[in-house]
């Protein structure tokens, strides 16, 4: 079971740092200028110029350029994304079967531009005594006593660390230090894979950051406005088709391919990785993060 004309203000810089683009629906406030303090004053049209003014330095205007990053490592703290997908026998974690698993790393080309990587995917074989929700099943529509399922189905410990060891070899090629999951609803995806770990030993053996993610409905909302991933697929002009749904390969091949078009069209604000410390500051606690 997997749980998966905005209004715009641009500022553009002239040689005087003055010029104001509003995009709004009623007509643009009037804008004076002084340039000997180098300030703007926003004033509105029955304001005057002693009484309700609003002041703002220019040096909000003079943001630093964009960067413009070709490696992958450079991008995300030298985490590196890796879409994981997980079909199950119910929601709950601990006493629910794991019954497919699917992941993919983003890679970035030397223009920029992510794409995904080689996919790599298993079907698992139930933990012994995980529960199996009917309704679940049906929902995902996995059998698993399909005898050509079972044929190919791994036990969950070899398949998680066949899997690790492919990533971990991915990730030292572009020299991250870190895996950090990407999903929809990732949450529900990594206390699947989290649960997985702790049941089969292998905490040593992960290349996934324990708790942090990054996932598409976020980035959908703020992109479409959409959470449903066939919803926001449409919205971006991806094919989606219903009837793959739910096996674990098509939904990360999507979500994967969904990540990619948000990172690849819009690009990060100005300031972006220039905050100083920034890759030191742990926001929650002021230490040095070394995870």
């Amino acid at each position: 079971m997997n749980a998966n004309s905005l209004t715009t203000s641009t500022i553009n810089n002239s040689t005087n740092n003055t010029t104001t683009n509003i995009a709004a629906e009623a007509s643009p406030p009037q804008l004076e200028t002084t340039s000997s303090n180098n300030t703007l004053t926003h004033k509105t049209a029955d304001s005057d110029a002693n009484d309700d003014t609003i002041t703002h330095s220019s040096a909000t205007l003079n943001a630093t350029p964009i960067p413009h990053i070709t490696q992958l490592n450079e991008r995300f703290r030298k985490f590196m994304p890796v879409v994981v997908d997980v079909e199950t026998a119910g929601f709950n974690a601990n006493t629910d079967a794991l019954l497919e698993i699917a992941c993919i790393p983003i890679l970035m080309d030397n223009t920029g531009r992510f794409y995904q990587g080689e996919a790599i995917n298993a079907h698992i074989e139930p933990f012994k005594g995980a529960n199996l929700e009917p309704k679940a099943l049906e929902f995902t529509g996995i059998d698993p006593n399909n005898p050509m399922r079972k044929a190919i189905a791994e036990e969950e410990k070899v398949a998680l660390r066949r899997i690790f060891k492919a990533l971990k070899e991915v990730r030292k090629a572009h020299d991250c230090r870190q895996c950090v999951l990407v999903g929809h609803n990732a949450h529900f995806d990594l206390s699947f894979l989290n649960a997985a770990i702790t049941r089969t030993n292998s905490k040593n053996h992960t290349p996934f950051h324990p708790f942090s993610v990054l996932d598409t409905v976020t980035l959908s909302a703020l992109a479409f406005g959409q959470t449903v991933l066939a919803r926001a697929c449409k919205a971006a002009g991806l094919e989606f088709d219903g009837s793959d749904a739910h096996s674990a390969l098509y939904d990360t091949q999507k979500t994967a391919e969904l990540f990619c078009h948000i990172l690849n069209h819009y690009p990060m604000l100005a300031n972006a990785l220039h905050t100083p410390n920034n890759d030191d500051i742990d926001t929650n606690n002021n230490n040095v993060i070394n995870q």
